[in-house]
This record gives structure tokens, sequence and C-alpha cells, in this order.
């Protein structure tokens, strides 16, 4: 029988991040799976089986902290691949440095994970500050002569580093030349029952056309509602959550038009290096766990196996530090897209973002510039009468003295 070697890892098989974490288990045990099927993993002209201990985290830091002890001291693990969502992974990583473990980061985006410099971290994700940056140059693009722009965020490490990509987006100059200017800048908890009270008057006051929410899935889902269900009629929309399924199922009919960031999707054309297509990929993975779900946090667990893999075998054994450098040096293209990392932060450098809208319930790529008469682009649905005509794109070019509103 031939060896075996133990990915170790711990997912949110339950608890606030379950259903990313279950996407995300589903498409490792394919991976597994897949590799066996092939003949394993060689490391030194040996065979190797992958095995797969994943372990449930509740999506609980403490709970994190202790499974990531386990599998990188007491019951060490060959490989270490890191937990779902950047909070769980700033934990993790840690641990995986003290230990002189390469952890594999597929599930944490926030910027300040990498700002520690941890020797052996590899992102996988395309970091938090890229997310919505390609929104903006979208916006610019729009046949606005003013494109006074709303942040609302939660007072979190993430959604801080998505909105300051957007701030610097917005600061470029192709940016700044198309009428781009951030009028309302929110901070803090979304509460639908008092935020808007104070929140939505700023918002009419600075004749806000365009509003980003960046936070966590709870927190875009709540102002995305709360905006809807308003008399605002805030003709550009765009927010973290939009790039998962569940989010369509949830808002409805109001999600159509919103725009999100998505690390992947199944219709990108990508010519993947190593393992399957996109499209290929995602028809294996629903026939695999239906239930699961087939969004970026599967892809990225999956592509995270499939880089390892590629990793380990170039080295050709299992010495962590030879492993990491052969992160260094690795520059290839999966399903997710390319992969390429920063030599001394592990950032990932090489994967581009994509930006996704909800269009007659489908979730559509769209281009990060584009024509509006070629209907690249979609607008929320209490729009669709006013879109009739163009007048929409004939706002008033007053209001050069207005004051920006800051609310924290």
């Amino acid at each position: 029988m031939a060896p075996s070697l133990r990915i170790g890892l711990s997912l949110s098989l339950s608890g606030e991040f379950e259903a990313m974490g279950r996407q995300a288990e589903a498409a490792l045990r394919l991976l597994v799976s897949d590799v066996n099927r092939e003949g394993g993993v060689t490391l030194g002209g040996t065979r190797h089986q992958l095995a797969l201990d994943c372990r449930d985290d509740a999506s609980d830091a403490e709970q994190c902290r202790s499974i990531y002890r386990a599998l990188c001291f007491g019951e060490r693990a060959d490989l270490i691949l890191g937990p779902y969502s950047s909070r769980l992974a700033r934990v993790a990583a840690p641990i995986a440095e003290e230990a002189g473990m390469v952890m594999l980061n597929h599930g944490g985006a926030a910027d300040d994970l990498y700002e520690k410099r941890y020797r052996m971290l590899v992102g996988v994700l395309s970091p938090a500050s890229d997310y919505l940056a390609g929104f903006v140059r979208l916006l610019a693009g729009l046949k606005l002569w003013r494109k006074r722009l709303a942040i609302v965020s939660t007072p979190s490490p993430f959604a801080e580093s998505v909105a300051g990509g957007v701030e610097r987006a917005c600061a470029e100059r192709f940016a700044k030349r198309h009428g781009v200017k951030i009028r309302v800048k929110y901070r803090g908890r979304f509460d639908p029952e008092t935020t808007p009270a104070t929140l939505f008057p700023a918002l009419v006051r600075n004749r806000v056309n365009a509003l980003v929410s960046a936070g966590d899935y709870a927190h875009d889902l709540a102002v995305m509602r709360a905006v809807a269900s308003s008399a605002l009629s805030i003709p550009v929309l765009a927010c973290v959550a939009a790039g998962v399924e569940r989010f369509r199922e949830e808002l409805g009919e109001h999600a159509e038009g919103i725009v999100g960031p998505s690390q992947w999707e199944e219709q990108a054309e990508i010519e993947p290096r190593l393992g399957p297509s996109p499209r290929e990929f995602a028809s294996r993975m629903r026939a695999a766990a239906r239930k699961a779900g087939c969004d970026y946090p599967a892809a990225q667990a999956y592509a995270a196996g499939l880089l390892m893999r590629a990793a380990i075998e170039a080295v050709g054994s299992l010495e962590q530090p030879r492993i990491r450098e052969a992160f260094s040096d690795l520059r290839t293209t999966t399903l997710f897209g390319d992969f390429a990392i920063d030599r001394v932060t592990g950032r990932q450098i090489g994967h581009k973002m994509l930006l996704v809208q909800w269009h007659q319930g489908n979730k559509v790529v769209i281009a990060a510039e584009p024509n509006i008469e070629g209907d690249a682009l979609e607008f929320p649905a209490g729009w669709r009468l006013i879109l009739s005509s163009f007048q929409i794109f004939k706002l008033s070019r007053r209001g050069e003295d207005e004051s920006d509103d800051e609310h924290d």
C-alpha cells in the first residue's frame, strides 16, 4: 500500500462561515480523490496517496487556534492549508510560522495578513484591497457627469482593506479625470433599524449616485436590503457579498444590477496548466457535492491543493523551507487563474479579480470599462423605467462646493 501524505486544516463546517467552509471541504475531498486516482504525489521517486484531515473550527477563533496547534505540533500534519476567512487565517498563520510549516492561505484575503511578513505564508487569493478597484474603473467609465460615491464599511481589517482599495482607486488619475469623487464615508456597524436614519439623509444631501458596501456577508446583505427598500434610487450599487449565489437567493429581485467582486467564475476563459478547466471543475464539483454549491470558496480550495502538489513535487521532499522557496519560483495557471507570489511577503500578485453583476437572475462577468449602449452594465431593478431614456446620465453639474460627509 502506498504511503500517505496528510493535509491538515480547519474549515468552518458550522457557525458563521458554514456555507463557505462546506464548499471548501467538498472541493478538497474532490481534489484528494482526483490526485489519488491519478496515482498520487511523487516524492523522491515514491508515490504517495493524499489523505485529508479537515476539522471543524465552528467559525470560532479559539477552536481554530487549538486545531492548528494540534496539526502543527502535537499531531503534526505533512502539509498545512489555511482556514476560511481572514479572521481565522489571522489565528492560524502565526502558529504555522512558529512551527516552520508552509501555510497555503486559500481563505483569507485581508491585506494585513501579509504586512507581518510571515516567512511561511503563501497567498492564493487576490488581496482585499484589489476587490473593488475594478468597480471604480467601471464607475469612471459610465456616462455620468458626476460620480458621487459613498462607501459603507464595517470596522474590520478585511473591510478596511476593501474600502482602502476603493479610496486609492478613486485617487488615481483615470478616476479623477472622469469625475469620481467620494462624497460619503460611513464606518461602523450597520443596524437596519437605526443606521438609515442618520446615513441616508447624508446620501441624499450629497446627491450620491453610487454606493459600495464593504464588510462581511451579513453587513452587505443588510446594507443592500435597506437601500433597495428605501426611496434613495441610487443607480449604481456594489458590495463584496454580490459575488456568491447565496446573495441572489436571499435578496431576490433586488439583487438585479448589483455589482460584486469575484475571485473566480466558472465562465471565465482560463486555460490552466494544472488541473481541470473552470467549467469542467464546476460540473464535476456539482456532481460530487450538489448540496455544497460551487462558488469561489470551492475553486480556491481546489486550486490550493493543485498548487501544493506542484510545489512539493518540484522539491521532491517535505522540507518546508524548500517548499516555500518553490512557491516563490512557481509561475503557473489553474482553474482559479494565474499564480505568482511576492517572494518576501507571500502575497498573491498573479491572480486578477473579476467583476460580476446580477442580470435576469444570473451572475455575469462584466468589463471594468463598460459600453453602456452595448448593455454591458445593468442597473438595479428600481431604475428600469427611468432608464428607458438616458436622462439619468445628464445629472446636474452643480455641487462643486458640496462638502463630504464622514461618519464613524
